[in-house]
Order: structure tokens, then C-alpha cells, then sequence
């Protein structure tokens, strides 16, 4: 199925794809203030989250974590989630490898348990106002969208991942960083803050074909 040009409407809100390669998607995820996605995990894929602007509660099977806007987490295949909106909430939601059939629901307020992904019936037309990310580059070139200013870059140059700020959201849309033996240490698909990213580059080596996309309030 291709999501591009689709709305998915789901009972706690919509979501829809904004960017797709060979390695990730990124889709964007509007959850409605109070209501909350199923209590669902991914077999096969891992999953970013990176709250843009508002308010959440995720859930695991025991415990949770409050995130809010600007901030993420990594959250690795088979892994029990439920994300609940404390204020209406934008969400980026990152999938590696894209399969939105990778899906298996727990509990569900609106009665999904054991139904796959939303068919053709809940999707409409995008429209101007849906956000698409375009390609990286290597020029430093901005778009801004929920409050947050986005660069999609093209890594070439390791000094280009240093001097990085905690507050800075990262996605690592193909490549990363690898040790001397070719050992992934970042991978596309992860999420992972601007100071944490400066650490692991100091120590390792640059990727081929790296691109990140930067996010900044």
C-alpha cells in the first residue's frame, strides 16, 4: 500500500506518512487531548518517537514515561506501548524497517484487539497543509513545522555532528556511525539527542551515505 498521499484517520486522531527511503519512514501522528493509542507492540520493526509539540504519557506493560515537546525515546521491536495525549499532541513517529502490518494490539479502548492496521475505509485525501520532508542536502536548507525548525542533511564531514546541544533532536535516516571494524553503533532509525550524538561521534567513525534530520524549537 502506498500511505504518500493518504490520512489515516484512527479514533484517537490521525496520523500520516511524511517522509520514506529505503531505511526509515517517518510518519506524523496527531493524538486528540485524553485519548490514547492501544496498548500494541511492533514483532518486527523498531520505533522513534519524537513529541514535537505537547503533552504524553507512554505506557509500557509495567510503568511509564512522561515526554513532551521537544523530546523522544527509542522504543525496540516487541515492546508493549501505549501513548496517551496529556494536551493534544504532534508526534513523529520513525519505523525501521516501514511495515505498518507489523502490529499486534493488547488492550484497546476502541475495540481494535486482533484487527490489522487501518484499510482503505479510514484513510482521505492529504491536504496542502500536510507536512512532507524532502530529501536531504548538503546545503543548510530549513523547514519548520509544529513549532520546530527541521534540517534534513547530508553528513559528510564527522565535525558536522560535533558542537551539538542536548536540546537537539536527531533522526538518523540512513547510515550512522561505525567502529574501526565496521560495527554499527547508529543506525537509521534511531532518535537520539544532540549531546549524546556529539559523545558517540568523538569516538567513532563516520558511516557511508549519512544523512540525519536535525530538530530544534
Amino acid at each position: 500500500m502506498d500511505y504518500k498521499n493518504v490520512i489515516v484517520k484512527k479514533p484517537w486522531g490521525q496520523e500520516y506518512l511524511c517522509y520514506h527511503n529505503n531505511n526509515v519512514a517517518i510518519w506524523f501522528l496527531h493524538i486528540k487531548k485524553g485519548q490514547r493509542t492501544s496498548m500494541h507492540c511492533h514483532p518486527n520493526k523498531n520505533t522513534g518517537f519524537v513529541v514535537l509539540e505537547g503533552k504524553t504519557f507512554l505506557s509500557f506493560l509495567r510503568g511509564g514515561v512522561e515526554i513532551n515537546g521537544l523530546n523522544k525515546i527509542n522504543i525496540f521491536r516487541s515492546r508493549f506501548h501505549s501513548t496517551k495525549a496529556l494536551t493534544d499532541a504532534y508526534i513523529f513517529e520513525i519505523e525501521t524497517p516501514e511495515d505498518k502490518d507489523d502490529l499486534v494490539r493488547l488492550e484497546d479502548n476502541y475495540g481494535r484487539v486482533g484487527k490489522k492496521y487501518e484499510g482503505s475505509s479510514h484513510h482521505e485525501n492529504k491536504s496542502e497543509e500536510c507536512f512532507w520532508l524532502e530529501e536531504a542536502s548538503s546545503e543548510s536548507k530549513e523547514s519548520y513545522f509544529c513549532g520546530c525548525e527541521m534540517k534534513h542533511m547530508i553528513i559528510e564531514d564527522k565535525q558536522l555532528l560535533l558542537n551539538k546541544k542536548e536540546t537537539e533532536m536527531i533522526v538518523i535516516t540512513s547510515g550512522g556511525l561505525v567502529t574501526k571494524e565496521g560495527q554499527n553503533i547508529l543506525w537509521p532509525g534511531d532518535v537520539i539527542d544532540g549531546e549524546s550524538l556529539e559523545r558517540l561521534a568523538k569516538a567513532f567513525e563516520l558511516g557511508d551515505n549519512t544523512t540525519i534530520l536535525s530538530i530544534t524549537k
